[in-house]
Order: C-alpha cells, then structure tokens, then sequence
C-alpha cells in the first residue's frame, strides 16, 4: 500500500479517536465520525487495491497548492531538458494526475520517453544508453535540488531506476553510487543550461507541445553557444 494511503488511513484512525473523546462535550453523536471514518478507509482500501492509490493522486493533485504545482513543473522541466541533452526522445509529458486522467492515463502525470531506445538491439548499438537514463529519470530530483535546495518529489524516479539497474545487470550494492552519479549528471546539465531550463518550464506550464518545446530549448542552446562564441 502507498505511503500516502498509510498515512490518511493513520489520520482516519486518529479523528475517529479523538471525535470519540470530544462527542459528549459537543454532543456530537459518536455514530457521524465513525461512519465517516470507515467511509474513508473503505475508499482508500479499495483506490490503493483495484487503483495502485492513483484515485487518491488524483484527489491530492485537485487539493495542490500554487507552491506543488510549481514544484511540479520544476521536477518535470528537468526531465525534459536533460532527455533532450542526452538524445532521448520525449513523447509527452502532462503535469498532473488529473492531466494523465484527461488524456486516458491512469497515473501521476509526468514526462514520456521513447523506451524503444532500451531494446535489445538498441542496447547493443548503444550500450551507454542505460547510462542516459538513469541520468533522465533522477533529473527532476536533480531540478529540484537545483532550484529549492531539496527534493521532495521522486520516489516513483527512484523506484523505476532501481527496475532499471537491475535490467541492466548493475549489482544492488552500487545502486546508490549510480543514483548519486546520475543526479550530479542531470544536476550539471540543468545548471549549465539554465536559461534553456527556465524558459522551458515556463512553456509546459503553458501546455506547449513537444515539438515547440523542442524548438524552444533549440533557441536557447543556439543563444548560449553564440554568446559563448563571442
């Protein structure tokens, strides 16, 4: 079960103890909270077994303060702009569950990318191509690290890094010296190209698409390099 359904089912467990207590000051029948309280838990039980607790994202996502949704487009931006420095093709992004629920997605939202690339053949051709990945999938906790100083989102990132070190025949004990290297690769990326990254956040938070997106960071890049040239 998700940490999040845990902890709203944690909370559940401690209103429904506290409205016990407090009914008879406020005369409050003890019947309304504990009939709330099951509601809720019978919800979450059922979102986090047939949903993998995406209907609860949804909600939360619906309930995101300005200061998330920002984060948000922070962590996804970094996707973006380091798959596009590293040659690997974005196919979408949306940034919000409720976004991903719109396009028929059952998910949090975020950043897609071409996984064909990750094929048998592709590897053999390429086979630093897992290294470009991991460095795109810790890239937005590599943003966020970048413009706050931390990373709250990321988790999902750190779970689908792990299903793909193990893909790639990496042994346990050097996941975390891989997901250390990776961050600093996105995070050296992202800090050289700064402007690029700015400005194509401000483009997904605009709902632009791939291919203005890509022409947007192509402005960019082509800027940096003129101005580094003179």
């Amino acid at each position: 079960m998700e940490r999040t359904s845990l902890n709203l089912i944690a909370i559940s467990v401690f209103v429904m103890t506290l409205s016990a207590l407090l009914s008879p000051i406020f005369h409050i029948s003890p019947f309304i909270p504990a009939v709330a309280t099951l509601g809720i838990l019978g919800l979450v039980s059922v979102d986090s077994l047939s949903w993998q607790s995406k209907g609860l994202t949804l909600v939360l996502g619906l309930l995101a303060s300005p200061q998330e949704r920002q984060r948000i487009i922070y962590h996804e931006a970094g996707h973006f702009l380091v798959a596009y420095c590293l040659g690997i093709p974005v196919t979408g992004y949306t940034l919000s569950a409720w976004e991903a629920f719109k396009q028929g997605q059952i998910g949090y939202g975020g950043v897609k990318f071409d996984l064909t690339l990750l094929s048998d053949l592709k590897v053999q051709e390429t086979p630093l191509i897992f290294e470009r990945f991991f460095t795109v999938w810790m890239a937005g906790i590599a943003a966020e690290r970048v413009i706050y100083g931390n990373a709250i989102g990321g988790e999902q990132d750190r779970q689908i890094l792990r299903e793909m070190m193990k893909l790639a025949g990496i042994l346990p004990q050097n996941y975390q010296q891989k997901e250390r290297w990776a961050i600093l690769q996105a995070k050296t990326l992202i800090e050289k190209h700064q402007d690029a990254y700015q400005s194509l956040g401000e483009m997904m938070a605009q709902g632009a698409s791939v291919e203005d997106c890509y022409q947007g960071i192509q402005k960019k890049l082509s800027w940096q390099d003129k101005t580094e040239i003179d």
